[in-house]
């Protein structure tokens, strides 16, 4: 596609992974912990550059008429164009320039200086299915651009308050600081209030492992997660509904966990404990109540997922999927009747564990099902989606599998 769209061979290929989370859903903006790990359906780039100090970029992952065209911005107007005159790009384009604009800021590049590229899309991580496939272009733009652009950084923008003399040295942008210019991205640039989980699964994704991410220190510990041993495989129930993080239901859930802390007066929902909630329940209205709750008991969930994989191994966590869907689909409030078909469904027909995953309001239900019940769950969900009245789900199993990386 790169040599039809324009006219040269690229320089270079790179791609980045979609993610599935294990658990740990709306907790990462409140900076709270989430257990992610990359899969191994990707978003490659081709790179090539140009010496006018303009970027076009081009995809074929979206299968719609507008996705067809190149769009072109000279790379000096990237910082007039982000955020305020976001509006006059086509959005699917506002994430690889997005990503252009937010690394050269955090490099203190200036854009002018910079080498023209021309970036090639392709991918099949799929789209609105609550797999991430916003911070897998985000994640290969991001590794493409800063090798491509030889972008370091002084130590005092990678490691946030350090003084002195560290500003004086540079290095490499480091997979954190490309994880957070993917978030600048989908905030500033495509205007979606999402938190940092997503792009840190993409870049630091190891296989056959979760990342426990603290997403206020951006700490991260890789966790085995013994499927292969355990014979277990992860089943994605693809519900077919669209969700958009840009639009309307994300937005007021984090408003909502904005206001229960403010009551509470702690900077985030982090820092409130199960213990908290009896005295919020005076504080706040029953929905911003039950939002808040959501949020801090999926926390706990979290911490209590990592310590029973280690302790236990992977057929022990089922409960605790189980438990995350229900407060999503009572307290959150972010189901809908097809996602909930896939989780009970799911679990009638054997499953360890399953639950939404994503943002919510469409997008896919995972599933943890032993390696010889895969047919029988796959069978009961598309069985449970015809008598509901449903469009088939399109199910598949997802491997935890590496990040963002170059690869020709």
């Amino acid at each position: 596609m790169f040599v039809e769209r324009f006219g040269a061979e690229p320089i270079g290929t790179w791609s980045a992974p979609g993610r599935v989370n294990l658990i740990g859903e709306h907790t990462d903006y409140n900076d709270g912990f989430v257990l992610p790990f990359a899969i191994q359906h990707r978003t490659h780039v081709a790179l090539g550059t140009r010496r006018d100090g303009r970027i076009r970029v081009a995809s074929r992952f979206a299968g719609s008429p507008e996705h067809d065209a190149v769009v072109e911005v000279s790379l000096a107007d990237l910082d007039a164009l982000f955020p305020e005159r976001r509006d006059e790009i086509p959005e699917w384009a506002r994430y690889p320039l997005g990503v252009a604009w937010a690394v050269l800021q955090a490099s203190g590049t200036d854009p002018a200086a910079a080498t023209g590229v021309d970036l090639a899309f392709a991918s099949d991580v799929p789209v609105g299915a609550g797999l991430s496939s916003s911070a897998a272009i985000e994640g290969a733009t991001a590794v493409a651009l800063a090798e491509t652009w030889s972008l370091a950084s002084t130590t005092s923008s990678l490691a946030e308050g350090a003084s002195g003399g560290a500003a004086d040295r540079t290095r490499p942008l480091d997979r954190v600081l490309l994880a957070k210019a993917g978030r600048r991205a989908e905030n500033e640039a495509v205007g979606a209030p999402t938190g940092i989980m997503d792009q840190m699964a993409s870049m630091l994704g190891r296989a056959d492992a979760a990342i426990f991410l603290d997403c206020r220190s951006l700490d991260a510990e890789i966790v085995d997660l013994g499927f292969d041993t355990a014979n277990l495989e992860l089943v994605v129930i693809d519900t077919g509904v669209k969700h958009s993080h840009a639009t309307g239901g994300y937005g007021e859930r984090r408003a909502a966990c904005e206001r229960g802390a403010a009551a509470l007066g702690v900077p985030a929902l982090r820092d409130v404990s199960v213990a908290d909630l009896d005295r919020l329940s005076t504080l706040v209205d029953d929905v911003t109540f039950r939002r808040v709750r959501h949020v801090v008991t999926e926390n706990q969930r979290v911490l209590d997922t990592v310590r029973t994989l280690r302790e236990h191994g992977p057929t022990a966590i089922g409960e605790l999927l189980v438990a995350s869907h229900a407060s999503m689909r009572d307290d959150f409030e972010i189901s809908v009747p097809e996602l909930d078909t896939a989780v009970d469904a799911a679990l009638a027909a054997g499953a360890v564990g399953a639950r939404m995953t994503g943002g919510g309001f469409g997008g896919a239900a995972i599933a943890l099902v032993a390696r010889d019940r895969v047919s029988q769950v796959t069978d009961a969900a598309t069985a449970a989606f015809a008598a509901s009245g449903f469009a088939a789900p399109t199910i598949f199993t997802v491997t935890p599998s590496a990040g963002a990386a170059r690869d020709a």
